[in-house]
């Protein structure tokens, strides 16, 4: 028995285009969570959904591990479970159904119950985590089994109903201090399910990290119903032991750093660097960053290659400067020409997120610059 079940509601069968990508990674941020649960004291399962057939296997974990408590807390650093999928709410839904019949209390974070409380409440959540989760789930977990004496209204980021209407509690600040989090807990994860998936696949196995949390940049069309503006950073001391230790425990040929924004702090990267090669710590991985930070330093680069960055994905978004500016993007096309030339000249390939049919768009507009 648990005292708490996790799982998340992103199903990958019922996504057709990235199912038949299949590049599937257990749910981070539900890995987050379940270790600081556990370093709390609580016995934790996990549910994990990304290869399950379906919500009926939700329903079987229900029945094997008996939780008193049922959260269905996203993985809010991954892009697919942000987009807050249509199909993915219908999961939720039938998610909260099943803890219902089984007497469960149900809490639920992430970012499309952070946006629409209501809706979740509707469906028979008991409590909504609004925005980052661990520290809101901490004190209310404490406050549920009785070693916190703290009125509800008073724990921050939280939604639930009184029985009459829907209550919302003060915003909590983000966690500065993310260092002091445990790892994620992947003994929860049957990692020998993913690695065949991988090998056959793409021929190699990937596992997901994350170094940040946020962003502060001010694209017009990005959400951000978890970190708002707000941007926080490991430090590379403790992302490399992290590394190292996933390295020698289950042996990944490749890491996924799911950052929105890697290595804006300057020096993080010469550091990081320096530490994967100490440590030999080193695996090949990819990662997302913007034109201009790559242009920042010179020595950025080479940093990346050194710390084993095969490819960085970059936010060109358009290919002309009209659009760029209609996002408030913040950068120039000439940017990102010039940044994929600098990594690509270092070894490293460049992979480009485009958005096509903005507002304001024309296919004229869209053939602009002829470089990119």
């Amino acid at each position: 028995m648990a005292d708490i079940l996790f799982g998340q509601s992103y199903f990958l069968r019922f996504d057709p285009k990235l199912w038949a990508a299949m590049q599937p990674y257990p749910p981070l941020g539900t890995l987050y969570a379940a270790s600081l649960m556990r370093q709390q004291g609580y016995n934790v399962a996990l549910f994990d959904a990304m290869l399950a057939e379906s919500e009926a296997e939700w329903a079987q974990a229900l029945d094997q591990h008996k939780p008193r408590y049922a959260v269905l807390y996203e993985d809010n650093f991954n892009y697919l479970s942000k987009m807050c999928l249509s199909r993915m709410r219908d999961s939720a839904s039938t998610m909260i159904k099943a803890a219902r019949e089984r007497a469960c209390t149900i809490i639920v974070c992430g970012a499309d119950a952070s946006d629409h409380p209501a809706e979740y409440l509707a469906q028979g959540a008991d409590f909504i985590l609004r925005g980052e989760g661990e520290m809101t789930l901490r004190d209310l977990m404490e406050k549920l089994t009785g070693n916190l004496d703290i009125p509800l209204p008073d724990i921050p980021s939280l939604a639930y109903s009184d029985g009459e209407q829907m209550k919302i509690t003060a915003h909590r600040p983000v966690m500065r201090d993310v260092d002091s989090l445990p790892f994620p807990a992947w003994d929860l994860v049957d990692v020998e399910r993913y690695r065949p998936v991988w090998r056959e696949r793409h021929g190699y196995y990937s596992m997901n990290m994350v170094t940040t949390r946020g962003c502060p940049y001010h694209c017009n069309w990005c959400a951000k119903p978890i970190w708002g503006q707000g941007y926080v950073s490991r430090s590379p001391e403790n992302v490399v032991a992290e590394m190292k230790w996933l390295k020698e425990t289950y042996h990944p040929d490749h890491v996924w750093f799911a950052d929105d924004i890697m290595g804006l702090k300057p020096g993080w990267w010469e550091r990081f660097a320096d530490l994967v090669e100490a440590q030999y710590a080193r695996i090949p991985f990819k990662c997302l960053s913007r034109a201009d930070l790559i242009l920042r330093q010179d020595t950025s680069v080479g940093a990346l290659n050194r710390a084993g960055c095969e490819i960085v994905w970059i936010g060109a978004e358009s290919g002309s400067q009209k659009i760029l500016d209609a996002m408030e993007k913040g950068t120039k096309v000439e940017q990102i020409a010039a940044a994929a030339r600098r990594l690509q000249q270092a070894g490293i390939r460049v992979g480009f997120f485009l958005q096509f049919g903005y507002p304001g768009e024309t296919l004229p507009v869209a053939r602009q610059d002829p470089r990119l």
